[in-house]
């Protein structure tokens, strides 16, 4: 999937989030060959040990983007990020984007260990359709965790 967006790194303790989506939101209806009304919000960690070894201060990269089918005529200043193909698992969450952190712990720290599947180091998405409706309690959104087949799995 090709996006097309904004990104800047930050981390938890640093979290330039908002700032991130007032630069982009403006400049969204602007983007030649945009698929569909969904916005994504991409994290890429620098590394498989980001999510075990959690340091709130250590960085990552986060895009506020939509997806295209092409680059082509893509204004600055917009940047491009060609997500990989893999298995992910998806996940309706809904609520404040403020508790999110809670919904993400269990997915990971109890779903993940009792499921098929392990992390895998790729970017993990969030994907803000019509039911996204910001800082509101009924605000819906879907998280794609990337995973694999656990070895030896079936």
């Amino acid at each position: 999937m090709l996006l097309a967006g904004s990104c800047r790194a930050m981390s938890l303790m640093d979290n330039q989030t908002r700032e991130l989506w007032q630069e982009f939101m403006p400049l969204r209806n602007h983007i030649p060959g945009r698929v569909g009304n969904e916005l994504y919000s991409v994290d890429i960690y620098p590394d498989a040990e980001y999510l075990r070894d959690f340091d709130p201060h250590r960085t990552f990269r986060k895009w506020a983007g939509v997806p295209v089918t092409t680059w082509e005529g893509l204004p600055e200043p917009l940047e491009k990020l060609e997500l990989p193909e893999g298995l992910y698992a998806v996940f309706r969450y809904r609520g404040s984007p403020r508790t999110v952190g809670a919904f993400y712990h269990r997915i990971l720290t109890e779903w993940l260990p009792a499921s098929l599947y392990d992390l895998e180091h790729r970017p993990h998405l969030a994907v803000m359709g019509p039911t996204y409706l910001g800082d509101h309690p009924d605000s819906e959104e879907d998280l794609w965790i990337p995973v694999r087949v656990k070895d030896g799995a079936s």
